[in-house]
């Protein structure tokens, strides 16, 4: 398969369609309290999660994921400089932690940060997407990030899933300076931190082509907010052999940073969706709620055109426009998110109230271009 079969355009996310955004009752998340969800474990906070699936989208059974974690700080943002990536299983009782997915010093980062992974047809062999941030050993953190996969083996014993045999680590796709901005290129400041990171793979039900999304950051660009959303196809059915796109989404001159991009297919089209956070947006022109965000086409590479207008799905309470982050559409189009800053209103000052486990999950309904949040 050639780039020209494939024929990408970039869609652009602009002010325009910001100015029609409204977050009132229809989109916004229920406010939680205490009683609303629990840690995981008392010895790791989390937050980024994906549940590990078949190429299909199905999830496994038993109900394993994945998550971002670390041991809980006094300081929630200190977190990112430990992130590790924990396999969990969700039980009916509620989540267990299987611990690290990679063995110590194995991956060719200082941290782990988000990605996506697939049990393959032998129901053995667990393939792992993920950022690697930084450099292995690096004793200052950079924001170096690439993206990599990695196979696995997993099997059971005694009912526990036990991970073994890591190998073929390799990088994914590299940078094309052409597109997309050199991910140090930012400061390590929150809210400026540019992109190369998040791989979501998709397998196109329609074509059977294999898709993986990234979050990016425009190169050549004349803004500091300049998100994007990058995609690369394998060349014919080749898992492994990948060609990197020119970005689907464009943010430029709106949004820094487009974050854990991921596609469903649903009534014959497709949905792509990211979160993104208020403090992200251009000051100068109109912006957003925390919230997850999307878009939607009849054709994975061009014409994309934003959900209700304005690209917000759901949106964060009022009264909590913190509180939770990281969406993700599962293909039964139930939603997963991490508890962040919760019960605390937007005039609130000093140390996060970090939750560091799973919301609970929430369900949209999709129709056409116009989305709704059920309760």
């Amino acid at each position: 398969m050639q780039l020209a079969e494939i024929n990408p355009e970039t869609s652009n996310w602009t002010a325009d369609q910001l100015t029609s955004l409204r977050s009132g009752a229809a989109c916004a998340a229920p406010l939680l309290g205490g009683e609303d969800f629990a840690p995981v474990s008392p010895a790791i906070c989390v937050w980024d999660a994906w549940p590990v699936q078949l190429r299909d989208g199905r999830l496994t059974q038993p109900n394993l994921w994945m998550a971002l974690a670390s041991k809980w700080f006094e300081d929630p943002e200190a977190r990112h400089a430990e992130a590790r990536i924990h396999l969990l299983e969700c039980r009916d009782d509620g989540w267990r932690d299987l611990g690290p997915v990679l063995p110590d010093g194995f991956s060719p980062g200082s941290r782990e940060w988000s990605g996506s992974a697939y049990l393959e047809n032998d129901g053995s062999t667990l393939t792992l997407y993920f950022t690697a941030a930084g450099r292995r050993g690096e004793t200052t953190l950079s924001f170096l990030q690439r993206l990599y996969e990695v196979q696995m083996t997993l099997r059971f014993e005694e009912g526990r899933p036990q991970l073994s045999d890591w190998r073929n680590q390799r990088e994914l796709i590299a940078r094309d300076p052409q597109h997309y901005m050199d991910s140090e290129a930012g400061s390590g400041t929150i809210g400026t931190i540019k992109a190369f990171r998040d791989p979501g793979y998709f397998q196109d039900p329609k074509t059977g082509q294999h898709w993986l999304f990234f979050t990016a950051s425009l190169a050549r660009t004349g803004s500091p907010f300049n998100g994007a959303i990058g995609a690369a196809v394998a060349r014919g059915d080749r898992l492994g052999d990948w060609e990197v796109l020119p970005p689907l989404i464009s943010a430029e001159g709106v949004n820094n940073e487009l974050e854990r991009p991921h596609v469903i297919a649903h009534g014959g089209l497709y949905y792509l969706f990211w979160s993104t956070q208020s403090h992200v947006f251009n000051p100068d022109g109109p912006g957003g709620p925390t919230g997850l965000y999307g878009m939607v086409s009849d054709r994975l590479s061009s014409g994309w055109a934003p959900l209700n207008g304005s690209g917000l799905v759901i949106a964060n309470p009022a009264d909590a426009p913190r509180q939770a982050y990281s969406w993700l559409v599962l293909p039964d189009l139930s939603v997963t998110s991490f508890v962040d800053d919760w019960g605390r209103p937007a005039a609130a000052e000093g140390a996060k109230r970090f939750g560091g486990s799973f919301a609970p999950f929430l369900r949209i309904a999709l129709d056409g271009a116009n989305t709704s949040l059920l309760r």
